[in-house]
């Protein structure tokens, strides 16, 4: 199978780091394709960012060609009902996967995300995905960028949170907020003895589940495709006419 890894921002760097993490999870059979958005913010920090690397991110699915789910490679799992309406294959996004990982593994568990704005935005998503009463979301004050420059003492923010958190939230396990994270999830949770979740990995194992299952999203209802109508100005080449 193929699954496409599309990185909502325009980061390269990143894009290669999450590329790296699906693959070294990813079956013998699973093929991996890398797609950076080719407009947008170059990091994803809150409401606005998300809205603005909408279009660069549906852009990537659009012209996706022989590819069998794709997985949405920001934690914020932005755009997601968007790229699950346009898409003719299943779409999948970090948070999600990662919080119905988590549930497998732990009652309690804490997600550990970047700065403060993104923290609002994923206790909201904990909510809609059933999982409010189970998770804690913490931020470590970090820019996503810093994750990239290893001088940066992202490092030690980022243990710092766990910590905190096995001690006063009384997490079981970890989930890594950030797909900037997704190369360190193996060495925290050597270190911290307790199931630590990177996004990427679990996204990935979705999407295989769900194509080794034959199944697709649904197109009744919430992700039925999008109505023909005219787009004005900049987004006139989104218009849902003859797609």
């Amino acid at each position: 199978m193929r699954i496409l890894v599309v990185n909502p921002n325009t980061t390269r760097s990143m894009t290669d780091k999450a590329v790296e993490a699906a693959r070294a999870v990813a079956a013998a059979g699973t093929k991996i394709v890398a797609a950076t958005a080719r407009m947008g913010p170059a990091s994803i920090e809150g409401h606005y960012d998300g809205a603005l690397a909408v279009p660069g991110l549906l852009s990537e699915i659009a012209v996706a060609q022989g590819i069998d789910a794709a997985v949405i490679a920001c934690f914020d799992d932005t755009g997601l009902d968007a790229a699950r309406s346009l898409a003719h294959f299943p779409v999948v996004g970090l948070c999600e996967s990662a919080l119905v990982t988590a549930g497998f593994l732990a009652r309690r568990f804490t997600v550990v995300t970047t700065l403060e704005r993104s923290r609002v935005l994923l206790e909201d998503l904990t909510r809609r995905y059933g999982f409010g009463g189970r998770v804690r979301v913490r931020a470590a004050d970090i820019p996503v960028l810093e994750l990239e420059d290893p001088a940066s003492g992202a490092l030690s923010k980022l243990r710092r949170q766990i910590e905190i958190a096995l001690v006063e939230d009384g997490a079981e396990a970890i989930v890594l907020g950030c797909a900037g994270m997704a190369d360190l999830a193996h060495a925290l949770q050597q270190q911290y003895g307790v199931p630590v979740i990177d996004g990427v990995s679990a996204a990935v194992k979705q999407a295989e589940a769900l194509v080794a299952q034959r199944l697709t999203t649904s197109k009744r209802g919430s992700y039925v495709t999008p109505l023909a109508k005219t787009y004005e100005g900049a987004l006139a080449e989104f218009s849902p006419i003859g797609r």
